[in-house]
Parts: structure tokens; C-alpha cells; sequence
């Protein structure tokens, strides 16, 4: 079945071994996907945990295009972290990668599995930073200012 290419927005993470190379690494392993085509990369930030332990991370933000629905998105993305050897041993525990679907579309979605748009997106700015270099129209200035206080580091321009 072919479906209509839908844009997704997709926060990259990692603070376990080389961050920087794995977060690069995934950029391309997202083009790779099945019936998707990376559009747009941030620019890299490194930021201190944020409710979580280890090393600083170093985060990005992806633009894709993807004939892929939200749970199978999803999937892809899991089996991303899984190939990096993302482990799972405690909630926000350090990791060599950490891939969150921000926005599908459009889309509202809520069940047991995914939440989108994600939930905590707007009160992260090792995520707004990166997703308003992509798509500059999904951010607003007033979301930015008010989390001023997360510190940030542009690590280089846009890749």
C-alpha cells in the first residue's frame, strides 16, 4: 500500500561512548529507513542531563519524510537505539542512543505505546533549540525565552 509521505520530526540523543559520532551515525541510519528520506539535520547541542545521570549529551533534531505509519515508524526507531546498544536498565538511565518521535504530521496521537505530539517536547530546550533550526514555524520565539534557563552548547553549524 502506498501512502502519502508524511513529515516527521525526530529528537536524537546520546551520552554513552562517542555521542557525537553515534548522533551523526543515526542522522544517516534515519535516511535509511524503509520509504523514508531524511529532509533537514540540526545543528549538534551538548546539555547536562536532564532529569537523568552520566555524562553531558549531546542532542540534534531530524526532519524526515517517511511513507511510514507512527507505530511503524516508531518500531524502525527502537530498532535504531537497539543496534546502537541502547539498554534500558532504569528509567533515564545514561544511553548510547536515544531517538524520540516529536511530531508525525499532523497528527494527535495518544495510546499506551506513543504519544504525539511528544509530551514533554515544549519543556525541553535540548529540543526546541535543535527542532526550531529544522522548522523554525513550529517553535515560537515565547517557548524559547522561557526556557532560557537550560543551558545549551552549539557544538558546530548546521550539518
Amino acid at each position: 500500500m502506498n501512502r502519502e509521505p508524511v513529515p516527521a520530526f525526530v529528537a536524537l540523543g546520546a551520552n554513552l561512548g562517542d555521542a557525537r559520532a553515534t548522533v551523526l551515525q543515526a542522522f544517516e541510519d534515519l535516511g535509511q529507513l524503509p520509504l523514508t528520506r531524511l529532509q533537514a539535520r540540526s545543528r549538534l547541542y551538548r546539555t547536562a542531563p536532564h532529569e537523568a545521570s552520566g555524562p553531558d549529551f549531546i542532542n540534534a533534531v531530524a526532519c524526515i519524510e517517511t511513507g511510514l505509519t507512527a507505530p511503524e515508524l516508531l518500531q524502525a526507531l527502537q530498532s535504531l537505539e537497539n543496534t546502537a546498544g541502547r539498554q534500558r536498565p532504569y528509567p533515564n538511565a545514561p544511553r548510547t542512543l536515544d531517538l524520540d518521535l516529536l511530531l508525525y504530521g499532523e497528527a494527535s496521537i495518544d495510546s499506551p505505546r506513543l504519544t504525539v505530539p511528544h509530551p514533554r517536547m515544549r519543556q525541553r530546550a535540548f529540543v526546541l533549540c535543535p527542532l526550531a533550526d529544522v522548522a523554525p514555524a513550529r517553535v515560537h520565539a515565547a517557548e524559547l525565552a522561557a526556557l532560557r534557563d537550560q543551558p545549551l552548547e552549539v557544538l558546530n553549524g548546521p550539518v
